[in-house]
């Protein structure tokens, strides 16, 4: 299917030559590479569906029903069975189609482009109206012979006409640009990623560096003899912390900063919190600390064992 097939049925190489690529002619009408078939005699067969896709048909059926005539239209299983023989079944599946799937050849693809209304097709269109009113006058449409020729034997190429390469390089240009704003997109998108990680990791260094602080000064206060030995903590912010990783409680940053935020006190006794200044000091917002606060009871963290006056929630170590 992606491949043309230059071969005759008895193994000798065909004899027509396209006048124009066909690749190319078909680009400049769809504005896309489409797969193709190639029988032995040279007649070139499209998939309906890629090409209903890329014009930008809602159902391909009914495209085909409206706007192909029926000598057009042919299944896949017909015409492959006249390409590979008895292994045609095995070929198609192979290339993950199905029998069923509809073809056009080339003149079904032109009525297809002709039936379409994106502005894309309008070049092409006035393109073909073009050879129409030059036949019509004339007799007769000329391409001029391509200054390079197939091997003798080959056939004649020709020149592709000048109004399908001007598609056709506006084709080109078209996908270089979305290529690299693609590109554009994907660095922009790499670098925020970047710096939201980096701030990230910021702050919960930051929150470590809090949490050590006050411990410090809570041993200093605890040295100076200035706490009842039976109110001095039994663990330290930063044990209580390394005990929740290891039992897997804490399983995300935002999580981690507010346990940080409360393990300092946690470890002293009853802490009286409201979201509200949990998410000042942290950064987050109050929806997100409530989601944390509910996280770490869950886990089994901490408890609640009461309200204060305020109505601001009393949370202990369990």
């Amino acid at each position: 299917m992606y491949e043309q097939n230059n071969m005759s049925p008895n193994g000798s190489a065909a004899q027509r030559q396209d006048a124009i690529d066909v690749n190319d002619f078909v680009f400049a009408a769809t504005g896309a590479r489409v797969r193709r078939l190639t029988l032995p005699d040279g007649e070139h067969w499209f998939p309906a569906v890629d090409v209903a896709l890329q014009l930008g048909y809602a159902n391909t059926r009914q495209a085909l029903l409206w706007h192909v005539a029926a000598d057009c239209q042919r299944s896949l299983g017909d015409l492959a069975q006249g390409v590979y023989g008895v292994d045609a079944s095995s070929k198609i599946a192979g290339h993950g189609l199905k029998k069923s799937m509809r073809m056009v050849n080339l003149r079904g693809l032109v009525a297809l482009v002709n039936g379409c209304t994106k502005p894309e097709c309008v070049p092409f269109k006035a393109w073909v109206s073009d050879v129409i009113a030059t036949l019509q006058r004339d007799g007769s449409y000329s391409l001029d012979p391509a200054h390079v020729q197939p091997p003798p034997g080959g056939g004649t190429a020709y020149v592709m006409p000048q109004e399908v390469v001007d598609v056709i390089v506006r084709l080109e240009e078209r996908n270089i640009r979305a290529d690299e704003e693609w590109v554009a997109t994907q660095a922009r998108y790499l670098e925020e990623k970047r710096r939201g990680n980096d701030l990230q990791s910021s702050m919960a260094d930051a929150l470590t560096r809090i949490a050590d602080t006050l411990d410090r000064v809570a041993d200093r206060f605890l040295a100076a003899g200035t706490v009842p030995e039976a109110e001095r903590p039994s663990v330290t912010p930063q044990q209580l912390l390394a005990t929740w990783r290891a039992k897997n409680l804490v399983v995300t940053d935002d999580v981690h900063a507010v346990a940080a935020y409360l393990a300092p006190a946690l470890v002293r006794g009853p802490v009286r919190c409201r979201p509200e200044e949990v998410a000042t000091k942290t950064g987050l917002t109050t929806d997100r600390v409530r989601d944390c606060l509910r996280m770490l009871l869950k886990r089994g963290c901490m408890r609640q064992s009461g309200c204060a006056d305020d109505g601001a929630a009393v949370y202990t170590l369990p």
